[in-house]
Parts: C-alpha cells; structure tokens; sequence
C-alpha cells in the first residue's frame, strides 16, 4: 500500500529539513481513547500499515484515564437501540445529526463488548451480566460502568491493546506544533520533541487528530492543564472549520475552588441535590426536568443550580469559593457509596474536606466538554484531503447542543474506529502521496525557525500569565451557564484583542530540554485560537437550545437556527461564520422537556 513498517523504521534521519524525517502511513495525533483506539483499527484493518502515535503527555496520561461514571451502550432486555438514539436526539436538542446517531446507537454494544475481550474490567451484576447504571437524559440504565473509574480502566485496556502491535510507532512527550499541508492535501505533522527541544517531521499518508477538547478557555473546569484546544487550533489554521463551539457543557457537579469532578454516577446511584433550605429544589421546582429529578440532563439540571442560586437559595460557608449547592449522598450508606462510588469518597475527603457517608458535597456548574469541534462527517474525513479527527477534538454531530453522559467515551470507541478505517483506506489508494515531499519539509524549515523565535522571546511586555487570566475572564463572563448578548459582544472584542496581544509575548526561557514556559506559550496560542471561534459562533446563536441558554433569546427557535454553526479562520481579520445543515431523520424536533 505504501510504505512497509520496515522501511518507515528504517527512514528517520536527520538531514531532511534540518530535522529527523520519520515516514508512516497513518500519523494519529492524541494518545487518549480516541486515538488508541484509531490506532488498533488501523492495524486490523491492514496489519502491515505503519502508524505513528504522537501524543504530547505519555498515553496513559492522556485526560480519558479522568473520566468517571461510565460508557453508554445498549444492554439490557429493557432497552433498545430505538431508546438510545431517541434519547440522545432528545439529548441534543434536535441539533444532533441523525445518520450519525444511529450509526453509533447500533455500533455501541460491539465497541464496549469488544473492550471488554480487551481486558476493561467492567462491574458486574450478581448473575454475571454487566451492570448498568442510570444516567442523566437516559430513558434506562445503559451506562456500564467500572465502579467510579472508567476512563482509568478503558485506557488501559486500549494501551496493552495497542502495545501488541509493533508497527504502532510512539512518539510521547511530543507536542505537535502544525499540520502539512500542501495543495488541498494532508501529508504528516510538524512535532517539538519536549524532552530534547528538537523539532520532527512526521509524514504520513493520512492524519487523525484525536487531542480532546479545550477546557482551559475557560478558570473553572474539570478538564487538566493539556486541554488546550491543539487539535481544533492545527485543523482550523490550515482551513477546516470549527463546528458548533457556542455549546460548551457544564457539568453540574464540580467541586468548589477546584473544579474536581463528582461524576453523574453519584446522582445515576440515587443522589440527591438540595439547596440552602434542604429542600429537593429539582422535584419542587418547575425546572423542566420533571420527575426524572437529578436524573435530569446536564444542561437543565446546571441552569436549575444556577438559578437556585440567584434566587438566594445557595449554600455559602466562610472559606469555600462562591454559592453551591449541596450532593447528598448518605441515604445510600456506606457500603453502596464504598462499593460503587470509592473515589467519589476519596475525591470529597481529600479536597472538600468531607465524608460523603456523613455530609452532603459542596457542588456547582464546572465546565467540563465541548460539543462542537472540528466539523467532519460520519467518516472523521475534514474538509482536507487526508485529515480525519474524532473524540472530543472532532464534530461529527453526535452531540448537537447538549451531550448525554457516558455517551462521550463510547464515541471515542466508535468514532475513533471509523476514522482509522476509513484513513488507512484512504492511505491504500495512495493518500497525500509522495509528489510533495519537498514543499512539506519547506514547511517544516519554516515551523522550525517559528518555533526557535518563539524561545526565550523577548519581543514584547505581555506575559502568559495575564494573557491567560484575561482570557480567562471574558470567556467566563460571555460564555457560562447563562449568556446574554452585550456580553457576548464583548468578550468577542476582548479575545480579539487578545490574538492581537499574543504577538508581543515576552518569554524568559531559552533552553530546549522540557522547555515549560515554550510549551504553554505554544498551548496558549491555540486557547486562543479556539476561545474566538466559541464567542463568534455564541453571539449568532439568537435563541437558547441545550447548553447556549441566552437571557436576551430565552426560547428555541427552529425557524431561524435549526442549523450548525461553522467558524472558519481568515488570514486577515476575523472569522468567517457560515451554517450548514441538520441532519433530520426519524425523530422531527419537539419541545425538549422531561
């Protein structure tokens, strides 16, 4: 098909471009869920295929191992494929794309089945079968579930997976800096090896961002400090749209202070949340969730806490960081709490100071996921030739304006498989090609002296410090929980400015060994980069639909804004907005209530 394992082993050398040259047949960026999983279909597709894994932390520390409460799939005899994807169109507040929907409603039981071969110990029922738990928007139980550490256990059964294969290539601790691209076509990656400060081209026949989401746009977030948006940033500089970014979600339950997530399985166990006067504020209050109560989706269930406490009806205690909410979980009792939810105990004992087993769990919004990403379709395929992504990173349409719980880690799976088959197909019938092998490495010269000028920089007086908190700032007062239209309109001037600022960054560090300071100027870039797209996108949005509530719009209006939003970078000035549509199917929207 192309290149043989053998001679892609054999080809890195230095010399090309003044850097290593390292040629393969599919480059996956991103070591996370997605990514591994890409990488094992590559290689049952296709055994002889030579995958380069390039992922910027080592894999097991790719932010999937964070996740909680569980994986989405069809599984009991009270469930149905029907179910699953009505809910998750439900879900979506109509904006999900229904081919795509029912792609991965019936993809889903074979994914987590097949992880299970793969050796994720998944908790079990007392008959053998796998347990489920409820989850938020989910008509029944079909999160299966690993007690309270699913992403721990899913990626490490994905990498001993992918350690079988040695014609998976890694490159960790290697932080991709920019996509080749060369007449329409993607032909590899530019990389910044952090341990050595060198910079490597890593050719391909196909790439597939798999990088995860941008949480760190925003102070107070569940995602880790490498949620920094890289995948979105590398498609959108070279041409792809972004797809959709006004939706962010607010996971309801994070810790105060620090944005330490308490994973839905605590209220899918039977959790309960009460504001300052004790009361179940989500079965006594008209908050559209109706008897599902807790069980409610993130979006309504986040704008109810909200709410409760504007209405004065917050929980604040001297020392702890703003109103909350409370989570209760001492009705369930120890043993349930020890047996399903261990390290929700442990998370709340060491940085809440309580015992869940005694006391409720100080709790509030946090921003945890992006549903908009890089717009593909059902593929993974970009707008580029040989540029595929999925996960979070991507935007195939699965989560419109609101994503269901557990159904994010299932994505990766099925997703993730879609596109290594598709890429590695794409690279048997020649992918990108070999005819631009020249200008790629030009570009790769030219990425180098960029990165190089960059280090120890001190062309200007702005810091990344207050770079940061200033975006910071502007994102959270234009895009939280509720938005509203003047603020929007700022925070889109406050990031442009921004972008403008970034160009006189002043930067101490000149060394090249685990150079910090480079790798977090070079991740503030792309932050950067992303905040925009979510602030434009957010402001055209003039209704509220799932995660996008705006105070001026407070209704949705499927007349004007039954369509996607797509942002596209101009070399001059700012974005490009544009719309596509939805795709509709069996379920025609309806008023979105529980």
């Amino acid at each position: 098909m192309g290149y043989s394992f053998e001679a892609c082993r054999d080809a890195v050398r230095a010399g090309d471009a003044g850097m290593d040259v390292q040629r393969h047949d599919i480059v996956i960026v991103g070591g996370g869920c997605a990514g591994l999983r890409a990488a094992i279909a590559v290689l049952h597709q296709n055994p002889a295929a030579s995958v380069a894994l390039v992922s910027k932390v080592y894999p097991m520390r790719s932010h999937t191992v964070s996740a909680e409460g569980g994986a989405a799939a069809v599984a009991r005899d009270d469930d149905s494929i029907e179910m699953h994807g009505y809910d998750t169109v439900k879900g979506s507040d109509f904006l999900g794309d229904q081919d795509v929907i029912q792609y991965f409603v019936e993809q889903a039981p074979a994914e987590l089945a097949q992880l299970e071969r793969w050796g994720c110990p998944f908790s079990r029922n007392e008959d053998g079968s796998v347990a489920t738990r409820a989850f938020g928007g989910m008509t029944t139980k079909r999160t299966w579930y690993a007690t309270d550490k699913i992403g721990f256990h899913m990626l490490h059964a994905l990498f001993q997976t992918s350690m079988q294969y040695e014609n998976i290539v890694r490159l960790d601790e290697h932080f991709v800096t920019k996509l080749l691209v060369d007449g329409g076509r993607c032909g590899g990656v530019v990389a910044l090896d952090l341990r050595s400060g060198e910079m490597k081209a890593v050719l391909g026949r196909a790439v597939i961002l798999c990088t995860g989401g941008a949480g760190k746009i925003w102070p107070f977030t569940t995602n880790g400090n490498i949620k920094t948006g890289d995948g979105m940033a590398l498609a959108y500089r070279e041409g792809a749209p972004l797809k959709d970014m006004e939706f962010v979600q607010y996971h309801p339950t994070g810790l105060p202070g620090t944005g330490i997530l308490i994973t839905e399985a605590t209220r899918g166990e039977g959790g309960y949340l009460l504001n300052t006067e004790g009361e179940r504020f989500l079965l006594t209050r008209d908050y559209g969730v109706g008897a599902k109560a807790e069980l409610g989706p993130r979006d309504m269930i986040s704008r109810a806490i909200m709410l409760e406490v504007r209405a004065g009806r917050g929980i604040s205690v001297p020392g702890k960081i703003g109103e909350y909410a409370h989570l209760d979980l001492r009705h369930l009792g120890e043993e349930i709490i020890d047996g399903r939810l261990p390290f929700v105990r442990e998370l709340a004992r060491s940085y809440a100071g309580v015992d869940p087993v005694r006391e409720p769990i100080p709790v509030r919004p946090v921003l945890h996921y992006m549903m908009g990403g890089v717009d593909v379709d059902i593929e993974g395929r970009t707008c580029i030739e040989g540029l595929y992504a999925a996960g979070e990173t991507a935007c195939v349409s699965l989560n419109g304006a609101n994503r269901l719980g557990s159904n994010s880690l299932t994505e990766c799976l099925v997703f993730g498989a879609r596109a290594g088959v598709h890429a590695v197909g794409f690279a048997r019938e020649g992918g990108a090609g070999d005819a631009a092998e020249p200008q790629l490495l030009e570009q790769c010269s030219a990425e180098a002296a960029r990165i190089e000028a960059l280090r120890g920089s001190k062309r200007g007086d702005e810091t990344l410090a207050g770079l940061r908190e200033a975006l910071n700032l502007t994102m959270e007062e234009g895009t939280g929980v509720y938005r509203e239209q003047s603020a929007m309109a700022r925070t889109v001037s406050a990031v442009a400015e921004l972008r403008k600022r970034y160009q006189n960054l002043h930067l101490l560090d000149s060394s090249r060994v685990f150079n910090t300071e480079l790798t977090e100027a070079l991740e503030l870039g792309n932050l950067i980069e992303v905040a925009e797209t979510v602030a434009v996108a957010a402001k055209a949005r003039k209704e509220s639909r799932g995660a996008h509530a705006c105070e001026d719009f407070p209704t949705r209006d499927d007349q004007n804004f039954l369509h996607h939003s797509l942002v596209h970078r101009t070399p001059e000035g700012p974005p490009r907005f544009d719309t596509k549509a939805v795709t509709l199917g069996t379920w025609e929207p309806e008023e979105r209530k529980y």
